[in-house]
């Protein structure tokens, strides 16, 4: 096991960091260190990432127990640690719980860390933003994974009265309703075999899986069960035009990628961090700087440091 960091002599005023796996390309710290410069906060985010440090989820409670004793304000949690840091933490937000995972960790001065879970809430206020014009009464999510579970929370949150859910695993799809039902009784959550045959019925569709960013190329479903539909959304952001997208709105759907998803995700971890109000104006447009960044350093135009990231739930 590696030992977690010890204290960097005296720590900045905002000492985050980001346990993960593959999270070399990560945008987060970036997009943290400027908003925090606007704020007059001294702010370094550090990326321990799991397959550099050499630690495992048997040694995630040490780690998260030792970050606050070296002047760590919080931490995100990413992929694949979010649900097992649930059971390393000392109180866990109302979300957290529901969804059984965690992504944003607050550290108390006495140490006591709480577990926060902003992946519902940043979806709920992005389809708030985008589409509030649109109907979102009959929703089919592709994906009933951890990202899943959340944005099926942020659906049910806004207005979502029958949500179908397809998976290829049907026990995720089980514990997706058994997560969630008991708080939303006012809903149907059902289990989509064959999305098909929900053609024609449906006012919109979110994938939630894997499915479209780089390295996983291609369509989550059957392209013609597109036709009718008034809105298609992606929490892919990496790239941002996925398949999908560009195929629902070459049928005349309206489109909705996952970098709103991401930014909003950030700006309520600084929220959680800090006790300020970020301006989600000026984050969104860091953080599309960061994507110029990073498509010029893939196309081999621009050689400086880059942090990216892939899908805004991972």
């Amino acid at each position: 096991m590696h030992t977690p960091p010890r204290a960097l002599g005296t720590p900045p005023a905002l000492l985050l960091g980001l346990l993960g796996r593959g999270i070399a390309l990560s945008r987060t710290p970036a997009l943290h260190e400027h908003e925090a410069r606007h704020h007059g906060l001294a702010c370094l985010y550090l990326l321990l990432d799991a397959d550099v440090l050499g630690y495992g989820e048997d040694d995630l409670g040490e780690w998260l127990r030792w970050l606050p004793r070296c002047g760590y304000r919080g931490a995100n949690v990413t992929h694949p640690f979010k649900r097992a840091a649930v059971r390393h933490l000392h109180a866990l937000h109302p979300d957290a719980r529901i969804l059984g995972s965690v992504n944003t960790v607050v550290f108390g001065p006495d140490g006591r860390a709480v577990g926060h879970n902003t992946d519902a809430p940043a979806f709920a206020a992005v389809v708030e933003r985008e589409l509030a014009d649109e109907p979102r009464g009959r929703v089919l999510l592709l994906g009933a994974g951890g990202a899943g579970v959340a944005v099926a929370r942020a659906l049910l949150l806004c207005g979502t009265r029958e949500l179908f859910v397809h998976d290829l695993e049907p026990a995720r799809i089980a514990d997706l309703a058994a997560r969630l039902a008991p708080h939303h009784p006012e809903a149907r959550i059902r289990a989509a075999g064959d999305p098909r045959e929900l053609r024609g019925r449906l006012d919109g569709l979110v994938n939630a899986t894997p499915v479209g960013m780089a390295g996983h190329p291609g369509l989550p479903v059957d392209p013609a069960l597109l036709d009718g539909l008034r809105w298609v959304a992606d929490i892919v952001y990496f790239p941002r035009e996925t398949a999908l997208l560009s195929e629902a709105r070459r049928r005349g759907c309206r489109t909705l990628d996952g970098s709103g998803m991401a930014v909003m995700q950030a700006a309520l971890a600084f929220r959680l961090w800090t006790g300020r109000e970020p301006d989600v104006a000026r984050m969104r447009l860091r953080f599309e700087e960061l994507e110029a960044e990073v498509a010029g350093r893939l196309s081999g135009t621009d050689e400086a440091p880059i942090r990216g990231g892939k899908m805004a739930c991972s």
